[in-house]
């Protein structure tokens, strides 16, 4: 299973885009909400 998934180039592009695209996601989320907590702050 493995195997197949690693000697796949379209696989595997697809699943480090899909990677990436969470932890940008999570990134902005977390800036976004720590930018929230310190304007309630103030």
């Amino acid at each position: 299973m493995l195997e197949t998934m690693t000697d796949d180039p379209v696989i595997l592009t697809i699943v480090v885009i899909l990677l990436a695209l969470i932890f940008f996601t999570y990134l902005l989320l977390r800036r976004t909400v720590l930018e929230f907590r310190e304007g309630m702050e103030k």
